[in-house]
């Protein structure tokens, strides 16, 4: 996968959004909300089944279907992170206790909460590492079990390669800090990143979709027409 022009294509694509003023502030507005902000994140994987070579952007209607996709993908997050959670929570616990003072707390606790805590944590990144391709999986399939296809996934990370793969998510965690930075900014900050949500989600979609799209099989189809 050449990641620059990954990165290209994906924004120049995300520029259509400027084409039609009223989606934006659609999205905008939608995004603000809360609960009623999972249309946005069900039209973010809409543009996941856009083809690669898809100069349009999907359009804004179903919104109930919008919706339930948007929780899907929420769902899906939170199965892949409840075993890491399980395995950090003695641990926050602990410090909690230890924290307020608690008397008689047993050392025994944190013998068995501090390696909890490091396989939690280690679990917890290397998940998140699949997420991201297993959401697309997901998303273009049409299914929510294809969230936990593991071989699947594994296979499409390999063939894009795993260097490669990671270094992607990389650049996007930058992208994100950017975005985050900016939310920051006194006084506006907090406007503009109501601003560049649905933007920056676009663009992560359209180039997580074309990652996946490098390490699917020659035989799977490459355009899956969005839901009507």
């Amino acid at each position: 996968m050449k990641l620059d022009k990954n990165l290209t294509d994906s924004i120049n694509y995300t520029q259509l959004l400027f084409a039609d003023l009223g989606r934006l502030l659609i999205l905008i507005v939608l995004d603000i909300i809360p609960i009623v902000n999972l249309v946005v994140l069900g039209y973010v994987s809409r543009v996941i089944k856009e083809p690669p070579n898809s100069k349009e952007l999907p359009p804004l209607e179903n919104y109930w279907d919008l919706w339930v996709q948007g929780l899907k993908i929420v769902v899906a997050a939170i199965v892949y992170m409840i075993i890491p959670l399980v395995l950090i929570v003695p641990f926050v616990f602990l410090t909690v206790l230890a924290w307020m003072a608690f008397p008689g707390l047993p050392i025994i606790g944190w013998f068995v909460a501090i390696p909890m805590l490091i396989i939690g944590v280690l679990l917890a990144f290397f998940l998140a590492i699949v997420l991201a391709m297993a959401i697309v999986n997901m998303v273009r399939k049409d299914s929510f079990g294809k969230a936990f296809a593991f071989g699947e996934i594994s296979d499409v990370i390999g063939k894009v390669g795993w260097g490669t793969y990671i270094l992607w998510l990389i650049v996007l965690f930058v992208c994100m800090l950017i975005v985050g930075g900016i939310g920051g900014i006194p006084a506006i900050g907090w406007i503009l990143s109501l601003v560049i949500g649905p933007i920056f989600g676009v663009f992560v979609a359209r180039s997580a979709s074309l990652t996946y799209l490098e390490g699917v099989s020659p035989e799977e189809p490459k355009a899956v027409e969005a839901p009507k």
